[in-house]
């Protein structure tokens, strides 16, 4: 007899969704519908990319191009005013993303996971006012000091939850092999995991998120990065020592495209 071991543990449901987040010059989404002749599944009624994009440097060109994308995520930006140290009305930010989210009827976004700012009671007094004045669920984002307790309940009551604290060094590499049981948790639920600002490439295939988003493909632009997609991973490569590639744009364009092409390969593979 054979025997045939079913289901996962700790795997991915689906294949995984790999978000293209950063800000290329100003304005992603500007930047995107100026060359969308360049880029590849941008079409005059949808765009065929995965895309997350702040509320920090929201304007009338990301009100423009949410419309087309078939897939599309709304950050907070609110990692961006902690990391600049920025003083801010939470009141009334709260109030201008709820009033973005709402006018723009974007359907998946994150909640303001501000607790070390203004302590986790707060953030679900905030999380309960974004729920009830948008009509819509947000995705919760769990940090370590809200403890394991509070994941667990969010797997319980959400349908999408994130991990945030990776890109700020709250979470440090060797917590990630605590990863695994998160994800774990969250499939037990019926529950999707979003890894924020996860772009470490030998973690993508390790830790199976549903979804992570990225920032590298802007490295063209900020570091003299090019890229390149080599059918199941990207690689990149420095511009010679002490010189710079001449076309900026070219190049960003150019990496913004192998990064669609890897995105495309993990939606099947990864």
């Amino acid at each position: 007899m054979d025997l045939y071991l079913a289901g996962f543990i700790g795997g991915r449901r689906e294949p995984l969704d790999l978000y293209l987040a950063g800000n290329m010059y100003s304005n992603k989404c500007k930047w995107m519908m100026e060359n969308k002749d360049k880029l590849p599944g941008v079409k005059e009624r949808t765009i065929d990319i995965a895309v997350l994009e702040s509320f920090y440097y929201a304007d009338e060109w990301t009100e423009t191009i949410i419309p087309k994308l078939n897939r599309f995520l709304l950050d907070s930006g609110a990692f961006t005013f902690f990391s600049q140290g920025k003083h801010v009305d939470w009141n009334d930010y709260l109030t201008r993303y709820i009033g973005f989210i709402k006018k723009n009827q974007v359907e998946r976004f994150f909640e303001l996971d501000i607790d070390p700012l203004v302590g986790y009671q707060k953030v679900l007094e905030m999380r309960e006012r974004l729920e009830g004045e948008t009509g819509r669920r947000c995705i919760p984002v769990w940090h370590k000091s809200r403890g394991k307790e509070a994941f667990l309940e969010m797997c319980r009551d959400y349908d999408y939850v994130a991990i945030g604290g990776i890109v700020s060094g709250e979470i440090k590499k060797p917590d990630y092999r605590y990863f695994p049981w998160f994800i774990q948790q969250a499939h037990r639920h019926g529950t999707k995991i979003h890894g924020l600002g996860f772009t470490r490439l030998s973690g993508i295939e390790k830790y199976h998120f549903d979804s992570v988003d990225s920032t590298a493909w802007t490295c063209g632009n900020r570091f003299g990065m090019l890229y390149t997609f080599n059918g199941r991973s990207i690689s990149s490569r420095e511009a010679p020592k002490g010189k710079r590639f001449a076309d900026a744009n070219a190049l960003a364009i150019h990496n913004f495209n192998e990064w669609v092409k890897f995105q495309r390969y993990a939606e099947k593979y990864l």
